[in-house]
């Protein structure tokens, strides 16, 4: 990345030689190409911001942009007061995520939304295969699973991820419940448990 002071030295080095093109510093055409200096230098830096505007992870300044090409905010997130790093989370494993219904699928899920989470897949009681002192369940049961979590999932305001206006501290699980809830399969009833 180039500073104005080499843009101004590449803008002189355009010049034409002779005594009509000055270079001294308090020359009114050095200070003309001196002020196109600085918006090249800008116009620059700003070219270096791109690149993390680029990706989903660290944009800030095109995070609405990324977040309508995404569907986003969804219904998960409608009310709710979300930070920066939550936004963040929310397209990422949006843009990130493949569907499926593995229970690996919904760990992931939620460890892309910050959570961490166990799941417990449950199934009905059958004579000789089910051990002494399981629970006796009916075959519905198959189709049930339970997701275990903190009792609380704590966000903390990050310098350099959260903006001025941001809360210190935001804890909750409800966008980690409605995410599963949303991809879980339709015929699928999902338990979610916390602090166990």
């Amino acid at each position: 990345m180039m500073d104005k002071s080499a843009y101004l030295d590449q803008l002189q080095q355009l010049l034409p030689p002779g005594a009509a093109w000055p270079r001294e510093p308090a020359a009114t055409l050095t200070r003309l190409l001196a002020a196109m200096a600085d918006g090249l230098a800008d116009a620059d830096g700003r070219a270096g911001d791109l690149i993390d505007e680029d990706d989903p992870r660290t944009t800030l300044e095109m995070l609405a942009d990324w977040e309508r090409v995404a569907g986003l905010p969804d219904k998960c997130a409608a009310g709710a007061a979300v930070t920066i790093q939550q936004r963040r989370a929310a397209l990422t494993a949006a843009l990130t995520a493949r569907g499926g219904q593995s229970r690996q699928y919904f760990i992931d899920l939620a460890a892309t939304l910050g959570y961490a989470v166990t799941i417990v897949e449950h199934g009905p009681f059958q004579a000789g295969l089910s051990a002494a002192g399981a629970p006796v369940s009916a075959e519905q049961w198959r189709f049930v699973f339970t997701v275990a979590a903190p009792a609380a999932t704590v966000r903390d305001f990050r310098a350099g991820l959260s903006a001025a206006d941001e809360p210190l501290r935001t804890w909750g699980n409800k966008p980690m419940e409605c995410a599963i809830t949303a991809d879980k399969p339709a015929h699928a009833y999902v338990i979610f448990t916390y602090g166990g």
